[in-house]
């Protein structure tokens, strides 16, 4: 690392109309070093790398640039010295091909009229060789998943000589698979003396991949730390001013009768003999590692994806369960892992997510909706769970990512279903957010509701379950009870199959 930073905000506030966002910030970055920007959501991070990247201007402050002081006037500055904003949601052209994609809005040299496909399509093969990307310059975008389109827009900052990339929650959409393909990138890039800002909300990855973690709190600087020097917990203190094991507390509430049991589900090459029971006021974990079958399991419970064999009970009744129509039907809700896709309409409003799902409550005789009754139940399930809106008709996908979570939530308990099936509850949100969803999940538990919960986390697996499943190549191979729970115990049967005697 050098004395001397790439990028260097000193004493950098903004301001919208006169209310301060940032107050008085200072950050850095080093070539060849990746440093994270954390803290919950509104704690000021796209606000900083905003400035730093030209979207904003510092309201006071100054931003410098290998030591000298520098003002951007807009994104297209600072690209041209140097650094390139890398957003969540790829800003690729589905029509183009890669090179065109790469090279769109620099194709040609000064005065020259005419572009060189051929040279372009070689430069283009050439980038994608030394960062190890498995793609052409002449293959179609379309259709291509959101890592592979990251990696071209990660190409096309580097294309135009980009010395810092600024990642915006980069993993957000990306699978366990798809982030290592990922960090393997950033970590070529740090080898090329590249300077990389990295803005996420899980802090397994945040630990992992950076050298330096910069935490933002109300907009003000909370902390810096070297990341090898510190644990998750140390940084989720300076977040929110308490350890993660604080800030879950397990409510002690009566377990009753069994909701929901599965005797022997399969599907050959998924999942096989998966046997489990969750009760009344009971918070069941699913615990594994990626690929274990945990999400397929639950989606046969559901009916989005039924077993080819074995059987459901709700509430002590065999269910045929076919369609997540059936699965409503029965009482059975599911939270999906992937929210954009197969939870929320992100296009639509607010209003419309929550109720969807109860359209039959709410529709007259004649077909029309009563708005009145609409407006009752939207605004008594925002404020029951805190969705921070404008108001009603807000598109969704201009909400933080735990504020759509609670839509979706909202979406399923407005159906007022007693088993509530939970995949990844937490995927994608921040602290704050993840400790008002664990109080809603301790809520519905004392009201009664049977709760599957699959996550990731082991820290809410441990302090959340009553029990826990273990799922290992589609095979249950543990049940725990919470006396039993150590981390330990859970990725030992999370990587070891029992009993092989039943093939996938």
């Amino acid at each position: 690392m050098t004395k001397q930073p790439i990028v260097n905000a000193q004493g950098v506030s903004k301001s919208f109309s006169g209310v301060f966002v940032l107050r008085n910030v200072d950050f850095n970055v080093y070539p060849g070093e990746v440093h994270a920007l954390i803290g919950e959501n509104g704690a000021g991070k796209s606000t900083l790398v905003k400035i730093i990247s030209g979207v904003h201007s510092p309201t006071e402050g100054r931003l410098l640039l290998n030591g000298e002081p520098m003002r951007f006037k807009n994104p297209h500055s600072a690209r041209s010295a140097g650094i390139a904003l890398i957003h969540q949601e790829p800003l690729t052209f589905q029509d183009l091909n890669v090179a065109e994609n790469l090279f769109l809005g620099h194709t040609r040299g000064k005065g020259n009229p005419f572009i060189n496909w051929n040279d372009l399509y070689q430069q283009t093969d050439a980038l994608l060789e030394t960062l190890d990307v498995r793609m052409r310059g002449k293959d179609p975008v379309r259709d291509m998943t959101i890592a592979d389109q990251q990696m071209i827009e990660i190409a096309c900052a580097l294309s135009q000589n980009a010395k810092v990339i600024i990642m915006d929650e980069p993993t957000a959409a990306l699978s366990h698979g798809e982030v290592q393909t990922l960090f393997r990138m950033i970590r070529r890039l740090k080898e090329q003396g590249k300077a990389i800002i990295f803005i996420g909300h899980r802090l397994e990855e945040i630990m992992e991949i950076s050298d330096r973690v910069t935490v933002l709190r109300d907009g003000e600087f909370a902390g810096e730390c070297v990341t090898r020097d510190v644990v998750q917990d140390d940084l989720v203190r300076l977040m929110v001013g308490r350890t993660f094991k604080e800030l879950i507390v397990k409510q002690s509430v009566p377990i009753g009768e069994v909701l929901l049991e599965t005797r022997g589900l399969t599907y050959p090459g998924r999942y096989s003999g998966v046997s489990i029971r969750v009760r009344s006021g009971e918070i069941v974990g699913m615990a594994g590692l990626v690929g274990a079958g945990r999400s397929e399991v639950a989606s046969a419970i559901f009916g989005a994806q039924p077993a080819l064999s074995g059987d459901i009970f709700i509430d002590g009744e065999k269910a045929v369960i076919k369609n997540p129509m059936d699965a409503m039907k029965k009482g059975v809700a599911m939270v999906s892992e992937d929210r954009a896709r197969t939870g929320l309409m992100t296009a639509f409003s607010i209003r419309f997510n929550m109720t969807f799902a109860v359209l039959r409550n709410i529709v007259a005789k004649l077909g029309f909706i009563r708005t009145k009754r609409e407006d009752e139940m939207v605004r008594q399930y925002a404020d029951y769970l805190s969705v921070r809106m404008r108001d009603p008709e807000q598109a969704v996908k201009e909400l933080s990512g735990g504020n759509q979570q609670k839509v979706v939530i909202a979406k399923w308990l407005l159906t007022e279903s007693k088993v509530l099936i939970l995949d990844e509850p937490t995927r994608g949100i921040d602290v704050g957010a993840k400790v008002e969803v664990y109080k809603l999940i301790n809520e519905l538990a004392r009201q009664g509701k049977a709760i599957l919960m699959i996550s990731s986390e082991l820290p809410e697996i441990l302090q959340l379950a009553d029990r826990v499943y273990v799922m290992c190549e589609g095979h249950v191979t543990a049940e725990l009870t919470h006396d039993e729970l150590d981390s330990e115990r859970i990725m030992t049967a999370a990587s070891t199959v029992k009993n092989r005697s039943v093939p996938l």
